[in-house]
């Protein structure tokens, strides 16, 4: 891991674009109502604080190469070009849905671009990446874990565990669908997989067991956090005291730039509905056209920062999340996990990125009308 400097974290901060819209709104917004204590009432600190140890746990997972050894197991049951990558994809999909759709992909792309290069199925390598980065963005929306906007909505909305993964289940069922269809568009290739497994190296041997069972029980802590029979804070302490004695340097791993740009919309939404003018406007404009209103708004600044800009102004919580959700396909910015596949890619592929780009819209296009019209169907 590279050693981390204030230095570079700084110069990190200043240059996330969205980081630096979320806080430019925010001030600008402050100077329309001025800061009071009011300030501390748009913060939602569950949320922060659920994030923030899901975060840690999976980082601490991560070092210790839990989810690199899983791939290993399951790749070694593969024999054919098309068998590999369905088992890349799926390991996108099912493992966005409990480790977020960003870890997912900063774990398995780099995994897949490492097996396909041993394999020497470089042909394959951007259809598969870009259909991981696809499978991540819909595996991730069955559980209020998989991404940031699903933690927050259903800590927003108070909704179950079970009406929550209800009201996402037909639309990861017929992603789950879509996917697998799509998979046999990959060429499968001449001959056996198995005769060219022989240049294939692991490059991270596992790490220790005990800190895998002490992550894992964290990793449970933190789900019964979601699930309201914990206390956050309660949470948060634990895994901060633990963790700070265990292997302290994965506290400074988590994605801070991510929690400090949910406080910065946090501030700017917040003043916005306390300006009537405003509210009632973006209340009249979104009301009735959730699903749509968020769709389009993730298009242009991500499903993520959407999410935070709509949710105190709309009446259909589920229609909000079904857009956000859906909204994540698209444009290259719609989810901004995308960009991590594309950032991985293309510092292997220079020359290709053109050609990635084409190729993830082209995908991206046609799974968002197909669950467009899905959503119309099924109402």
């Amino acid at each position: 891991m590279k050693k981390i400097s204030v230095k570079n974290y700084l110069r990190k901060i200043v240059s996330d674009p969205v980081l630096v819209i979320a806080w430019i709104l925010a001030i600008i917004s402050a100077f329309v109502v001025r800061p009071d204590a009011g300030y501390l009432e748009y913060v939602d600190f569950r949320s922060l604080g659920i994030l923030w140890g899901l975060m840690i746990v999976i980082q601490g997972f991560r070092e210790n190469s839990i989810f690199e050894k899983i791939g290993e197991k399951l790749l070694g049951k593969v024999t054919t070009g098309r068998q590999l990558a369905i088992v890349l994809i799926l390991m996108c999909f099912l493992g966005s849905m409990f480790i977020t759709n960003d870890v997912a992909l900063i774990t398995f792309v780099p995994f897949a671009l490492m097996t396909l290069h041993s394999c020497r199925r470089e042909d394959m390598m951007i259809s598969v990446i870009v259909l991981q980065t696809v499978a991540a963005n819909l595996g991730s929306m069955l559980t209020p874990i998989g991404n940031p906007q699903n933690l927050y909505l259903y800590g927003l909305t108070g909704m179950s565990i079970g009406s929550f993964i209800m009201c996402m289940l037909p639309y990861s069922i017929f992603s789950l669908v879509l996917l697998m269809i799509a998979s046999f568009f990959i060429r499968n290739g001449k001959g056996s997989l198995g005769e060219r497994k022989d240049n294939y190296q692991v490059v991270k041997s596992f790490g220790s067991k005990k800190q895998v069972a002490v992550y894992s029980v964290l990793f449970v802590l933190a789900l019964l956090t979601v699930l309201r029979v914990l206390p956050w804070y309660v949470m948060a302490l634990i895994i901060l005291a633990v963790v700070a004695v265990m292997d302290g340097k994965i506290l400074l791993r988590a994605d801070y730039i991510l929690l400090l740009t949910f406080i910065g919309f946090f501030i700017f939404t917040g003043n916005m509905g306390r300006i009537p003018a405003v509210r009632d406007f973006l209340q009249s404009v979104s009301d009735g056209r959730e699903f749509l209103i968020a769709l389009i708004a993730s298009q242009f600044i991500s499903n993520v920062p959407a999410t935070l800009m709509l949710s105190g102004f709309v009446s259909d919580y589920k229609e909000l999340l079904i857009g956000v959700n859906v909204g994540g396909l698209g444009t290259l910015i719609a989810s901004m996990a995308s960009l991590i596949s594309f950032k991985a890619y293309g510092n292997d592929y220079k020359e290709k990125r053109g050609k990635y780009i084409i190729a993830f819209t082209i995908v991206n296009v046609v799974f968002l009308v197909a669950l467009i019209l899905f959503k119309l169907i099924i109402g």
